[in-house]
């Protein structure tokens, strides 16, 4: 099936849903370790990344506009952004870059998920926690 046809709704509620598990699994990583932008925002940046792909996928804009899912991707790219840069400036302090870069790679598993490509959104999931686990532990030993 081509990613950018539009799609049984029941299949784009199973999108929706892999978008919000895989950054769920992000989101625990920084709630546990107590760090900013933790599990609802990493599942809503996912959300938001997914639904915004299948708006665009379901109205047939991809059919019509060949340029329409370029214009889409660098939407949510440079929204998230926002979001994070926002996140991570504190009183003139820059904090929370970790978690910041965690919701932008949790809008990139949504974009993925959204498109219907769940294995690369479970790939970018793991290669996530392996970044954020165990470079932690290898910060501390090094």
């Amino acid at each position: 099936m081509d990613p950018l046809s539009p799609i049984p709704w029941l299949n784009a509620t199973g999108r929706l849903g892999i978008a919000i598990l895989f950054a769920a699994i992000i989101g625990l990583d920084r709630e546990f370790n107590n760090k900013p932008a933790g599990l609802r925002t990493n599942m809503l940046v996912s959300l938001g990344a997914a639904l915004f792909v299948l708006v665009t996928v379901q109205s047939g804009l991809v059919q019509t506009d060949s340029s329409s899912m370029a214009r889409t991707l660098q939407g949510i790219i440079t929204g998230v952004g926002f979001v994070g840069a926002g996140s991570i400036l504190r009183e003139d302090r820059v904090r929370g870059l970790t978690s910041a870069t965690a919701v932008w790679i949790s809008a990139g598993v949504g974009v993925a998920a959204g498109l219907g490509q769940w294995q690369l959104g479970l790939l970018g999931t793991g290669f996530a926690l392996i970044i954020l686990r165990l470079m932690k532990f290898a910060e501390k030993h090094i």
